[in-house]
């Protein structure tokens, strides 16, 4: 089993692959900012959440009721556990299209994510003990990954008409971001297994292997309680470090075939079929070790599971675990220099197919692109969904969106989103409003983006005016 820090992309489902996303569409396909109407528009404010797990559940809960009789607890049974949650805040992303082949985007957003996966396990609340967790577990080797990752990225956006005839247009975009890794940590715990020992009448455990590693980025070293926010906030920026991505993409347009007159609306950017190629994140973010970081080899002689109770029961810092940690392995060692986050570097398949009384249908592929897992010093993140399949109806101002999405863990969901004017509101698991054990799975999305008054039109020719 292995775990990866997991980053899903910008996740706004109800608008991908379409013309009035504007400077929204950006992150799944530069070339999308070509094919839109209006002559600009501003996104002054997005931000999106997501969670996925099944790990624990929520119940007595949906965002139709009050949060004051919830309560929280871990899923019972054998299985593997698994948690994704991503966040982004987009900050003025603007779009400007110079005319109607040539436009450019560029803005902030703020991205995070965090990710838990472990292997197949057995867990019940009624094991009250580290002994009697190991023996519902028995010949079982347990693993567990952790890994989390934060950024700040300034991104600038050039798209172009590529290729143009009677049948189709093709479009092509690159996006060039520079990034500031703001929050990185991992834990890794590999190959823990341990033995059954008689004790007396009753079994105890020993460990018999373990090995793993565990490191968080250094700018949380400069966080002290005692100097006020603004300074602490300002170290912990000053202290991060630099990275680079960009996205790449194609968009090819199959023009519809209607004979316009004089008399018809501009249907420049109108058409039948829409395909969407493009190569997403594709760079890293660079962290440097925090000084409690460190790792270790193997267990030390007659760790059992009484003792593992002991040494951990009561923890209040992370030098603390590091106390409790080194008194029970071998070849415990603190870690140092640099370590890498990957990107979510994915390829997206993109269709989009427009009916008449302005319905569409948008089918989405994300086929995630790993780096080599065997470079110890370097850690991926991976998009969770694989399938998105979107029927909406939309006008300039107005939509109705129904997203489904199947992601990578084989997990469904059922969302919705509607647009009015600059207004972008949408939900990612409708199971959220009617159901009071499902808030753990799903998250929603808001944006408002202003817009050109006017849309984008060609400029007229007028050679054959009357002089003045």
């Amino acid at each position: 089993m292995a775990v990866f820090n997991t980053l899903s992309g910008q996740d706004y489902h109800a608008v991908q692959g379409s013309s009035f996303a504007g400077s929204l569409g950006v992150s799944n396909n530069p070339a999308s900012i070509t094919n839109t109407p209006y002559s600009w528009d501003i996104n002054i404010l997005a931000v999106q959440l997501k969670t996925i797990t099944n790990g624990y559940r929520i119940d007595n809960y949906s965002l139709l009721t009050s949060a004051s009789q919830s309560t929280a607890s871990m899923n019972t049974g054998d299985f593997h556990r698994y948690l994704d949650l991503n966040f982004n805040l987009n900050l003025i992303n603007t779009r400007i299209a110079l005319n109607r082949t040539h436009t450019l985007a560029f803005g902030v957003n703020l991205r995070g994510n965090g990710r838990v996966l472990t292997n197949r396990y057995f867990y019940a609340d009624s094991l009250p003990s580290v002994d009697q967790f190991l023996g519902s577990n028995l010949n079982r080797t347990l693993e567990g990954h952790f890994s989390s990752s934060s950024w700040l990225e300034a991104f600038a956006t050039y798209s172009q008409t590529l290729w143009d005839d009677d049948q189709g247009r093709l479009n092509g975009g690159i996006t060039l971001k520079a990034t500031r890794g703001l929050s990185g940590a991992f834990a890794h715990l590999v190959d823990f297994s341990s033995v059954p020992t008689p004790n007396g009448g009753d079994t105890s455990f020993t460990v018999n292997s373990v090995s793993g590693k565990y490191g968080y980025s250094n700018n949380y070293d400069q966080w002290q309680n005692s100097r006020p926010s603004s300074t602490n906030i300002r170290d912990f920026i000053t202290n991060t470090r630099g990275g680079f991505c960009f996205d790449l993409g194609l968009e090819y347009l199959v023009k519809t075939q209607e004979v316009s007159t004089v008399y018809d609306e501009d249907n420049f950017f109108d058409y039948d079929w829409k395909f969407g190629l493009s190569l997403l994140d594709v760079g890293y973010n660079q962290y440097r070790y925090g000084n409690k970081s460190s790792m270790f080899t193997s267990p030390s002689p007659q760790v059992t599971g009484a003792l593992l109770n002991q040494k951990f029961d009561s923890l209040s810092s992370l030098a603390d675990f590091n106390d409790s940690l080194s008194g029970i392995v071998r070849g415990f060692s603190p870690l140092g220099g640099k370590f890498r986050v990957e990107n979510p570097t994915r390829l997206v398949i993109n269709v989009d197919r427009a009916f008449p009384a302005d319905f569409y249908v948008n089918a989405e592929i994300s086929l995630n692109i790993h780096p080599s897992p065997e470079n110890s010093n370097r850690y991926f993140t991976q998009q969770i969904n694989l399938i998105t399949l979107t029927p909406r109806w939309e006008t300039r101002r107005w939509g109705f969106y129904l997203p489904l999405q199947y992601t990578i863990e084989g997990h469904f969901m059922a969302g919705a989103a509607l647009k009015a004017g600059p207004l972008l509101l949408g939900i990612h698991n409708l199971a959220n409003l009617f159901f009071k054990n499902r808030i753990q799975n799903g998250g929603g999305y808001l944006a408002l983006q202003l817009r050109a008054p006017r849309n984008l039109r060609a400029r007229a020719d007028k050679r054959l005016d009357c002089p003045n």
